[in-house]
């Protein structure tokens, strides 16, 4: 993490941060959540002081081995409960009514005790102990000896492992002193992530994730490869959210479990957050009809019918679960639903989904994945999140667009959700610049939008009244189309070429002979943050066939990935090229870095050494302007955005070095014009 940054969290949040690595550290192979530690850790080591973090450090650990109950040594514990007279302890605690001693008991999940009285008002202050999934707590444990006792165990002090309380409007007024980027950064990094991984198309679909914790009834899933983290937040960030798997899911433990005349309320009357792991097909899983259609109305009306009655809940639903194929096999074959369980793949169920976050966008978790920053603990920005859903933001997005009118209600209602809940994680205190709304905008429409594409291709009945996803910039009055990355990754950029490739195997088919080329156009291309498929080739490889002379302009090339991507061009040209004769590549770069020049230098004068002998002439020179343009004898001007630098960072082991199209790339345009030769 960048000092500057550091330096404004430690100033706006002292004592509310942590470490991000040290969770781990402390953690070990306990299976304790991390804002359990984290809760821990702000106590003792929100400093930037080493000796105060790894005297903390010892404190926390001393803590956890004093403390925490291990499964194993329960009954040590016990003895020294017994001994002692009483023990703090730290364990998950459930509670149940037992009607016939008219008490609440509760049953510790590692001390391994049940049907252990606790007061009433630990019971109505913290009501998600009833909730049948427990609470993580830290208690006081007495022991009563002596004859006649029918209960020998006391609890004298509970306290949930949570934040009681926070200053909203203090969080909310700290956003100015950061920007976007830096608080965005910050946010990264409280999820114990490393921003410096990813870009910012990335950072979104991370902070996504967050949505269903900011907003109440948003209907979120994510499916994508193993190991991108698609769980995560949902397991370790809040104690406000509950991870279920998939296959354990009941409507008595989702909805409302009906014992005798009693109706007792489960986990969406309990939880922000209800996540299903694990959401995909498996043998042997069979979904039940009743819970399929009691679900199906909670996520279209915040209601569902169970029992006598019917319910308000206002938890939001998640479901993350790993695809089986890649997005290019299932946009050919199938659609992006295909893993999830036949029996929720229909159209009624499907169309409740606010937002189908693209999984397969976020690359596999590695060591240099995780923070090793500062972020706000666990806890606290859970409690935020927590708090942050009584604050509806939906009609904000009316200042800016107007979708059009055959979008659904459904649509518009899970465009506004996204963008209100995007606007509370990034903008809190509402402040944002026309074009921050509209990355927000398009990115929420984007989502909705991958879900009503697959309903198309899922539900036949849903093409009867196709929405048109566009909407009018009221700022300007320009009209903007939406698509999803993959749609416009698995489509060729150079439609004119593959028309010209069609049309000349049809007639060398019929007529054997050679077909007139189509000419070429002046264009301009958008290419999209994490877009893949794109190679130079496809992008202005045909404007390149008959020049005999190919001048580029480019200041950055010095770098040795720089120099690579100047390779894979000429390698293209060559590749291309429908002349016999000698083709002359010029380069205009520049030499600001003194301590790159000679290296530069050497590495030119080998390319152009190996070059010759194939009837390339390179040559070069240090004079470029800041421009970065490709000009060529035919007379076409191809303005480049960011050069030939415009792919992401890849490994020198990954496939993206083999083939350009497996690489992602950074946004940036392209403008091809026709100019004087």
């Amino acid at each position: 993490m960048e000092s500057k940054l550091e330096n404004k969290i430690l100033d706006a949040f002292i004592g509310k941060v942590v470490r991000k690595d040290l969770a781990f550290l402390v953690k070990g192979g306990l299976p304790v959540p991390t804002y359990v530690l984290e809760y821990l850790l702000g106590q003792y080591c929100a400093s930037d002081d080493e000796d105060v973090i790894n005297e903390g450090i010892d404190k926390v650990k001393q803590v956890i081995q004093n403390n925490y109950v291990h499964r194993a040594e329960a009954e040590s514990v016990k003895g020294l409960i017994r001994e002692s007279g009483k023990h703090r302890i730290i364990d998950k605690v459930t509670v149940v009514l037992n009607e016939k001693n008219d008490e609440y008991q509760a049953t510790f999940a590692n001390l391994g005790l049940s049907g252990v009285p606790i007061g009433t008002d630990y019971v109505r202050h913290n009501p998600k102990l009833l909730s049948g999934n427990g609470v993580w707590c830290i208690i006081t444990l007495g022991y009563i000896s002596g004859e006649n006792i029918k209960v020998r165990w006391e609890i004298q002090t509970l306290k949930p492992i949570q934040i009681s309380n926070i200053d909203l409007q203090d969080y909310i007024d700290q956003r100015k002193n950061f920007t976007t980027d830096e608080w965005i950064d910050f946010l990264i990094h409280t999820v114990g992530l490393n921003p410096e991984t990813m870009n910012r198309r990335e950072k979104f679909i991370t902070l996504a994730r967050l949505l269903p914790h900011v907003e109440n009834n948003f209907n979120f899933m994510e499916l994508g490869p193993k190991g991108t983290g698609k769980s995560h937040v949902f397991q370790e960030l809040s104690p406000y959210g509950v991870l279920v798997s998939g296959g354990d899911v009941t409507s008595a433990r989702l909805f409302v479990k009906i014992q005798g005349n009693k109706e007792i309320l489960g986990l969406v009357g309990y939880w922000d957050v209800v996540a299903w792991d694990e959401f995909e097909q498996q043998k042997g899983r069979n979904v039940d009809a009743v819970l399929i259609d009691t679900m199906q109305n909670y996520l279209a009306n915040k209601s569902f019918n169970r029992g006598k009655g019917t319910h308000e809940a206002s938890a939001s639903m998640s479901f993350v679960g790993n695809t089986k194929h890649t997005v290019p096999y299932m946009l050919k074959n199938s659609h992006l639903f295909e893993s999830i369980p036949t029996s929720f793949i229909k159209g009624a169920f499907l169309d409740r989904m606010h937002l189908y976050n693209p999984g397969w966008e976020i690359k596999m978790l590695k060591k240099n994945s995780f923070s090793k920053g500062y972020g706000l603990i666990t806890d606290y920005i859970a409690a935020v999140l927590h708090t942050l859903r009584n604050d509806d933001r939906t009609a904000l997005l009316n200042d800016y667009a107007k979708f059009d009118g055959s979008l659904s209600e459904r649509d518009h209602l899970a465009i506004r959700k996204t963008f209100s809940g995007m606007m509370k994680l990034i903008y809190p205190d509402g402040r944002i610049t026309d074009e921050e709304a509209k990355e927000i905008i398009d990115f929420a429409a984007e989502g909705r939008k991958r879900v009503k594409d697959q309903l198309y291709i899922i539900d036949s009945t849903f093409c009867a009244e196709p929405a048109k996803f566009e909407y009018v910039w009221l700022k300007t009055g320009e009209t903007v189309k939406v698509e999803t990355l993959e749609n416009i990754e698995h489509k060729p950029i150079n439609k004119d070429a593959e028309d010209n490739d069609k049309e000349e195997n049809l007639e060398l088919k019929h007529s054997g002979s050679r077909p007139r080329i189509k000419p070429l156009v002046a264009k301009t291309v958008s290419i999209r943050e994490n877009q893949s498929g794109v190679t130079y080739k496809g992008l202005f490889g045909d404007y390149l066939r008959t020049a005999t002379d190919i001048h580029i302009t480019d200041p950055f090339i010095r770098q040795p990935y720089q120099i690579d991507n100047l390779v894979d061009f000429i390698q293209m040209v060559k590749d291309v090229s429908t002349i016999q004769d000698t083709v002359k590549i010029h380069l205009s770069t520049q030499n600001d870095d003194d301590e790159k020049v000679a290296e530069m230098i050497d590495s030119f004068n080998d390319l152009a050494d190996e070059l010759l002998p194939m009837g390339i002439e390179f040559t070069y020179d240090f004079k470029a302007a800041h421009d970065r343009f490709i000009k060529t004898n035919t007379g076409w001007t191809i303005a480049l955005g960011r050069g030939l630098d415009i792919y992401e960072k890849f490994s020198r082991f990954s496939l993206c070095r083999c083939n350009q199209k497996n690489r992602r790339c950074k946004a940036f345009n392209v403008s091809i014009n026709k100019t004087e030769k």
